[in-house]
């Protein structure tokens, strides 16, 4: 999972791109990029956050009326420089890209792309397969007379080929502005505009809050297999459903965990949705006649599933544990040993407040149960009567190969144990998941992807492929 931004204007783009992403750097801190175009392509990548990739210099050199950026989240290919966004090639046009999701035939585009085309594949990053692929769509036209039309034309043959999760947006030197999403619409993608005196200001990013930051009036969501592009001549905006699109599937992982609180998806209100499932994870209370003392979360993406369950529950929430907001996501650490060590700083109980209670302690998911045992360890070792462990997500068995980072099944605690062994595991007095069923009851109107839960995968994903995704994920978690 990743975060990426694109904003097409009048005036230089640049400094507006860079703070534009730093309200999406919950969504990758691995690496970050930024590119803009005027008369050619100015690009800056760098390990690390955006605060310790972009300084003053580069906002100065990013001069550029068009411009795209990323920040990322290394689920495909290795942590290296060269696997950064944005990527781009000069032929034909040139044209720039960024993207949000996961390739899962990324073995087969590879080997088409270098038999039939004589692309030669750099890097690990599936972006480059999506750039190349669209490229060399766009070789097979008419470049003297290309059209919108033709550029549908070409993205469409592209999301045929391109199998699994993404959002793309990208810039096609001197013609426009394109951005797309797979035909399942896996990974969110929103637009926003801006009016000014020169006319309309049109971003598109991973999330609304990016436009709340930047002062842009959101649009809507893209819809799944939607391409929109803006013509570089005469700024009309022209959208198309490029894809057949028979199973709309947005990930559920964006409500759950990944998005930040105050975006919206769909017209709905993420932080309403975790508040709405914390509702939902009463009845197992109820059914189990397990009455705690306090509800607390894990900050700082469970507040409002904890808040929703002890509203439904009539016992107080109380904020017990106090985070050092200056450590980063544990999720998204890339090995055991950094979560462990993330895990140990980033979070405090407060014994006065859980000293002799029973505690109903609310965390959004339990992927490998690393973040799960230390905090029972540490509440017990702070005084608590008895830890009722709570997840807002129902118990995830299955690897997830759209881009977050559950690729791995030996890595999922779930996955190879009951949850009474989970119980144990984590040293709970109870262990308490949320229902698939309710979850899916929550969401009966809007198609959302639940694999990670079910194992039924939208884009059909073949237990060849599962292998071929969970070695490779092995391999670049090598290096």
């Amino acid at each position: 999972m990743c975060g990426i931004l694109g904003i097409y204007g009048f005036d230089n783009v640049g400094s507006e791109l860079i703070h534009g992403l730093s309200s999406l750097q919950h969504r990758g801190q691995d690496a970050a990029g930024a590119l803009v175009f005027d008369e050619a392509f100015k690009i800056k990548k760098g390990l690390g956050l955006v605060n310790q990739v972009f300084t003053d210099k580069h906002v100065e050199y990013l001069q550029g009326h068009a411009g795209i950026g990323h920040v990322r989240y290394a689920t495909q290919g290795s942590m290296n420089l060269i696997n950064a966004q944005p990527f781009y090639v000069n032929y034909p046009f040139g044209i720039a890209m960024a993207h949000n999701g996961n390739v899962t035939n990324f073995n087969e585009l590879k080997k088409t792309l270098h038999d039939d085309y004589h692309r030669l594949i750099e890097t690990s990053n599936d972006l480059e397969l999506i750039l190349y692929t669209l490229a060399a769509e766009l070789e097979k036209k008419d470049l003297l007379k290309i059209s919108h039309h033709e550029i549908f034309d070409a993205v469409a043959t592209t999301q045929q080929k391109v199998q699994g999760s993404y959002s793309v947006i990208s810039v096609v030197a001197n013609h426009g502005f394109l951005v797309f999403r797979d035909p399942h619409g896996l990974r969110p993608l929103v637009m926003g505009k801006r009016e000014t005196s020169k006319g309309t200001v049109y971003a598109f990013a991973s999330e609304t809050t990016c436009f709340d930051y930047l002062g842009y009036e959101t649009v809507r969501d893209l819809l799944p297999g939607e391409t929109v592009f803006i013509d570089a001549k005469t700024r009309q905006v022209h959208c198309r459903v490029t894809a057949k699109v028979t199973k709309p599937a947005f990930c559920v992982f964006e409500y759950i965990y990944f998005a930040r609180e105050d975006s919206l998806f769909n017209e709905k209100l993420v932080a309403t949705e975790r508040e709405i499932m914390g509702h939902k994870l009463a009845r197992h209370f109820k059914e189990k006649n397990l009455k705690p003392d306090i509800v607390i979360d894990i900050p700082s993406s469970s507040y409002f599933f904890a808040a929703g369950l002890a509203e439904e529950l009539k016992v107080p929430y109380r904020r017990a544990l106090s985070k050092n907001n200056h450590v980063g996501r544990s999720f998204i650490c890339p090995t055991h040993d950094e979560r462990e060590r993330v895990v140990r700083q980033k979070l405090n109980p407060i014994r006065d407040i859980i000293k002799d209670k029973k505690i109903a302690v609310v965390d959004d998911s339990i992927v490998r149960g690393t973040t799960s045992k230390h905090l029972v360890q540490l509440l017990r070792e702070r005084g608590a009567k008895e830890v009722y462990f709570v997840s807002a997500s129902p118990p995830i068995t299955h690897p997830c190969v759209y881009g977050v980072d559950m690729s791995i099944k030996q890595e999922l605690l779930a996955s190879n144990n009951s949850i009474e062994e989970i119980k144990n595991y984590i040293g709970a007095d109870e262990m308490i998941y949320q229902s698939l069923e309710d979850l899916m009851e929550i969401y009966k109107d809007q198609p959302c992807c639940f694999a990670c839960f079910s194992g039924n995968y939208p884009t059909g994903v073949s237990l060849e492929n599962l292998e071929q995704i969970e070695k490779e994920r092995v391999c670049s978690k090598k290096t």
